[in-house]
């Protein structure tokens, strides 16, 4: 097997797919290719198609129609071969209590085909890969939320996949273990690994992925390299974000900006306040001239740039979630 998917071939490839369940259709004509190297954040509020989309390039199931290709073999057509060169880390994945880590990870090596020798090499590559090599004889039920999802990333990682699905990876982790994620998937990413992430901890997806894709009620609203997607669909928001840094405590002002009707989503700390401006840029500069005349010890008055959460935001689509599906397609 080559050491990376050629830059000629789409690491993922979906073509047209579509997911219908008995009640209503998952995800509506999808289409994606993502390329060797590249981390894709795929975005969008519950139910917006994202588990069933990885769950048809996890070979879990079948779409109703379309085209799904993992490193150049089709899902359906050579589920085995697609599975050699994914790795997939779902979502609250369960670990056996009674284990050790490297039983854990052994099992999982074992049913990859690695040999005695190589499972204790790969383990201990992956377990350092993790920085979890202290813990390999430690039962798996003494972990932390946040190292136990570093257990089920090693394992994911045992057989070298080409192609890693990561299904809200920073789930539970504390924000040092959060920039060790960062710089893992980073790596992977320089060694030509395909990396689909998906996660509501947007800052996250804003700081690592290449590019990113909006899905939403089962179609893909934009998708390209990050600040050009936020660009594009930033555009047709009639609000700004603002924030005010001062001199001294900002509760009194916050009251007075709490008051104000082209004000929301305010988020106020101690010398410190940002919220989202809905007015003109002429009311914009009246405001800052009426706070100005009360004497209020403002040190800076400026505009953030959108962000990955404020598209989502502003979807403005029901939060209903996939997780109450009565009945689904074929499942494997």
């Amino acid at each position: 097997m080559p050491d990376r998917i050629s830059d000629s071939v789409p690491a993922i490839r979906i073509s047209q797919m579509r997911v219908d369940y008995e009640s209503f259709t998952a995800v509506k004509g999808l289409d994606l290719s993502i390329h060797a190297g590249q981390i894709f954040g795929l975005i969008g509020p519950n139910g917006a198609g994202k588990t069933s989309t990885f769950k048809v390039l996890a070979t879990l199931l079948e779409p109703t129609y379309g085209e799904v290709a993992i490193g150049g073999f089709d899902v359906a057509e050579q589920p085995k071969e697609a599975r050699q060169v994914l790795g997939y880390m779902q979502d609250l994945a369960p670990v056996p209590s009674d284990l050790k880590v490297w039983e854990f990870l052994d099992c999982f090596a074992q049913a990859y085909g690695l040999s005695k020798s190589e499972r204790k090499a790969r383990i201990g590559e992956c377990l350092e890969l993790v920085e979890l090599t202290e813990k390999r004889n430690a039962f798996c039920k003494s972990l932390s939320r946040g190292m136990t999802q570093r257990v089920v990333l090693a394992k994911s990682l045992l057989h070298s996949p080409k192609v890693m699905l990561l299904d809200e990876p920073a789930s539970g982790m504390d924000p040092v273990s959060r920039v060790r994620l960062r710089e893992i998937l980073q790596k992977l990413a320089r060694d030509g690994v395909a990396i689909l992430i998906s996660s509501h901890i947007l800052t996250e997806l804003s700081s690592v992925c290449t590019e990113v894709g909006i899905l939403n009620h089962g179609e893909l609203l934009d998708s390209g390299p990050t600040h050009e997607v936020v660009e594009r669909m930033s555009a047709g928001h009639n609000f700004r974000g603002v924030r005010l840094k001062l001199l001294e405590s900002s509760a009194e002002l916050a009251r007075v900006l709490d008051k104000h009707q082209d004000i929301f989503d305010m988020a106020v700390s101690e010398r410190e306040i940002r919220f989202k401006f809905s007015g003109t840029p002429a009311e914009q500069v009246a405001l800052l001239k009426e706070l100005m005349n009360q004497d209020f010890a403002i040190c800076s008055f400026e505009e953030i740039a959108n962000n990955i959460e404020d598209i989502l935001l502003n979807l403005n689509v029901p939060q209903s979630s996939n997780a109450s599906i009565a009945a689904s397609p074929k499942a494997k």
